[in-house]
Order: structure tokens, then C-alpha cells, then sequence
């Protein structure tokens, strides 16, 4: 049996770990087929199970059930990437003071955690508030992270229906 060091990322709502995950390589049937790793708020474990030997899947918790909606709202929605001219000091940190990263967005009124849909343009993917805009953007006003200037130009200004989720 070979032990293998591999960095684990957990990107989450209930707060980011990074950490050294030891990963036992075995051709053993009876090896395990889930890590338990534990997250950095309120240290509840969160349950993963491997596949295929290489990669991590989250395992469902049924404590955790699905959203409700808390109201609805009609918002204008746009984008934002990590460069200089759209961010204020170091533009890889959230005004929360997190990593940027997929499902980050950006407004002024609503506190930090907060979670958002935009059904019409997303489905059911859920965003957190972990950033905020420029003042003269009104309350309503959504602004979506986006890895690349292009992507979040390419997006475009949009006023759709957003869910506002209870936290």
C-alpha cells in the first residue's frame, strides 16, 4: 500500500478548508471509499465519496435539506472579473474577505451568505453574496464573478427574477 499526499480544496457555504488529505492508493476491494474531512465553521463532517480511486464526490446530507424561498424580486443582473480596473486592492479577495471563485456574487444590500437564484438564466444553481459594489449601484443590482473579462463582458446586463433564499 503507497500513501500519497494531495492537496483538498473544500469550496463551500459553511467556509473554506485547505488541507493535505492522505489518500491511500490500494488495489485492496475493501479499501474505503469515502473521506471524512471536517469544514472550518461549526467543525461538522461532510461526508465524500471516492470514484474511481482519483476523484472526490460530495455525499448528500439529509440534515441539509433543499432552500425555501424567502421572496422573490425583479434585479438587474451583470458580471465581474478578477482585474484591477473592477476590483478594488487585491482583486483575487472578496470584500468578505474569501477566495473568488465559482458562485460569488457581488451587491450592496443583502449581508454576507446570503444565497441567490436566477432561475431564468441558471436553473436551481445557488450563488452566495460575498462581495460588494460600487456605491452607485442600486440594491438591487447583481453582480456575477466571472474567471475571465471576456466571459463577463460577454454576459451582458440582464433584469430577471431573483430568489432569495432563507439562510
Amino acid at each position: 500500500m503507497r500513501i500519497n499526499l494531495k492537496i483538498l480544496i473544500i469550496l463551500g457555504t459553511a467556509g473554506i478548508l485547505i488541507g493535505l488529505l492522505p489518500i491511500l492508493e490500494t488495489k485492496s476491494q475493501e479499501a474505503e471509499s469515502w473521506a471524512e474531512v471536517w469544514v472550518t465553521e461549526g467543525w461538522q463532517p461532510a461526508r465524500l465519496a471516492m470514484v474511481e480511486e482519483n476523484s472526490l464526490l460530495a455525499i448528500s446530507n439529509p440534515s441539509d435539506p433543499e432552500p425555501q424561498v424567502a421572496r422573490k424580486i425583479r434585479v438587474v443582473v451583470t458580471a465581474y472579473s478578477s482585474t484591477p480596473a473592477q476590483t478594488d486592492d487585491n482583486p483575487y479577495i472578496t470584500a468578505a474577505g474569501t477566495w473568488v471563485r465559482e458562485g460569488i456574487i457581488a451587491n450592496n444590500k443583502y449581508p454576507f451568505r446570503t444565497k441567490v437564484r436566477f432561475p431564468e438564466i441558471y436553473g436551481d444553481k445557488i450563488f452566495v453574496v460575498e462581495d460588494r459594489m460600487h456605491g452607485r449601484k442600486g440594491d438591487y443590482h447583481f453582480d456575477i464573478w466571472m474567471d475571465s473579462y471576456e466571459k463577463a463582458k460577454g454576459f451582458g446586463v440582464k433584469i430577471v427574477e431573483a430568489e432569495i433564499l432563507e439562510n
